[in-house]
């Protein structure tokens, strides 16, 4: 392709307010829609959404054709005039995004036109659509997508869905593994090599309340800060398939493969997805070793966390790696999150599959108090991470499904970036085993502190391996 047309839009309901961006990939002569992309950003203005939709625009592009040159059509004078060169750019906010999107493109190789809002119709759906998706609490997905249709963007001879359609399968096979590797990859679903064993938990001692820090023992609440304090069991039975196993390349018509692990697995296949798991800061119940989930009271970070925020964020400053933020709609990690982009200079995406565990009931109590209040429902829990905490509460089994679908999701989203994730104890937790391929029970021999840093790396042939776990040498 010689040429490509980008069209990208992004809105904030409030300005600042919850925000999502659209962008779609034109072929100039036909019109039809070669790629879409849209996403729910959280909280941000409008001119913040503006940028990354055509940060997403310019990418998708670059995927399709690296060598054409770019023709972006937005509504947005700023951008447009921005990005042209005619106006300076003093927002702090703006300056960054601004940069990312003219290295994406050698310079010379885009050039930018302002259109009347009536005709940026299709990336104006699809920045709505996002935002739709995140008040509902999930993200866009293209399969449910009808901006092409409402915006009469199939305005040209050719179906625009079945042009996006065989773009996106030419880039699906382009990224794909050659014959007899592995046939998954990140953002596949439960298959994509990182599986757990089924069925419960064998260790007996209580999972954990997400902000505790208790010493040793059973009665210990887990996800605390003591090495043999147990953790959260974080996976059901039957949440997730069983670890991969080595196997040869499936026959024609065969269903796909688990991907092979260790000495056995073919190449990478590029650079990986690395998150950099980060467990927000202390608050005033994590030293009271009390359940604090996403159904509590949101505490906020205490003094003693506010420092361990300042504290990690200027050792990942140090660092240098990380390119984007995304942290758990809860206070303690939008504060942790927030210290860190200050520093680092970067937004703070939020995604609702982050949060910590809803206890139920629960919320604010001492193992010990709840023993005393709820013993049978507590003991249902300890027995099967099946069982949801008294109230309405979230099964460990829920929240391990949850997790795992957002990290298929950026994995997918972001091949090849480096992310901060701002989250808790047990979606870090599950994380980690996942990747490892190892049993639940080996979620009891985790320690991971306030304000800790992990790291675990996917790779586009469905492998993972985790980097670091726990790392507090930035706080003492």
């Amino acid at each position: 392709m010689s040429e490509l047309i980008v069209e990208a839009d992004g809105g904030s309901r409030g300005n600042p307010g919850p925000a999502g961006y659209g962008a779609v990939v034109l072929d100039p002569v036909s019109g039809e829609a070669l790629a879409e992309a849209a996403e729910f950003i959280g909280v941000a203005t409008n001119n913040v959404a503006e940028y990354k939709g055509l940060l997403a625009g310019l990418r998708a592009a670059r995927e399709l054709a690296p060598d054409a040159s770019v023709r972006v059509r937005m509504d947005s004078k700023l951008v447009v005039e921005q990005m042209s060169g005619r106006w300076r750019i003093k927002h702090p906010d703006m300056k960054p995004l601004a940069a990312e999107a003219a290295r994406i493109y050698p310079p010379g190789q885009v050039t930018y036109e302002w259109i009347p809002r009536e005709r940026n119709k299709h990336a104006d759906r699809l920045a709505n659509e996002a935002m739709d998706a995140g008040r509902a609490g999930r993200q866009w997905q293209p399969s449910a997508s009808r901006a092409a249709l409402d915006a009469g963007a199939a305005r040209v001879v050719g179906d625009a869905t079945a042009g996006a359609a065989k773009a996106r399968a030419a880039l699906a096979h382009a990224a794909a593994p050659p014959v007899g590797g592995p046939v998954t990859g990140p953002g596949t679903g439960p298959s994509s090599g990182t599986g757990a064993l089924s069925g419960p938990a064998a260790a007996a001692a209580p999972a954990a309340p997400g902000d505790a820090t208790a010493p040793a023992g059973p009665a210990a609440p887990a996800g605390s800060a003591a090495s043999s304090a147990p953790a959260a069991p974080a996976e059901a039975a039957g949440a997730e398939p069983a670890p991969a196993t080595v196997e040869p390349a499936p026959a024609a018509g065969a269903s796909p493969a688990t991907p092979p692990v260790g000495w056995a697995a073919p190449a990478d296949l590029g650079a990986p997805a690395t998150f950099v798991l980060l467990r927000h800061g202390e608050t005033a119940l994590t030293p009271q070793k009390r359940f604090s989930g996403s159904g509590g009271t949101d505490p906020e970070l205490s003094p003693a966390g506010l420092h361990q925020a300042r504290a990690v964020a200027a050792a990942l400053a140090a660092r240098g790696t990380v390119q984007e933020i995304v942290s758990s709609p809860l206070l303690r990690c939008r504060q942790t999150a927030a210290t860190v982009a200050e520093r680092l200079g970067l937004d703070v995406r939020v995604d609702d599959g982050l949060r910590e565990t809803d206890f139920g009931a629960w919320e604010g109590l001492t193992f010990a108090e709840v023993r005393e209040r709820y013993p049978d429902d507590l003991d249902a829990w300890l027995a099967s991470p099946k069982a949801a905490p008294t109230g309405g509460g979230e099964s460990f089994a829920a929240v391990a499904r949850r997790v795992a679908a957002t990290r298929d999701r950026l994995t997918e989203r972001h091949a090849g970036r480096t992310l901060l994730l701002v989250t808790h104890v047990t979606p870090i937790k599950t994380l980690v085993r996942l990747a490892l391929g190892a049993p639940p029970e080996a979620l009891f021999r985790m320690e991971l502190s306030a304000a800790s840093v992990s790291a675990v790396a996917y790779y586009r042939d469905g492998n993972a391996s985790v980097r670091l776990l726990n790392d507090t040498s930035h706080l003492r």
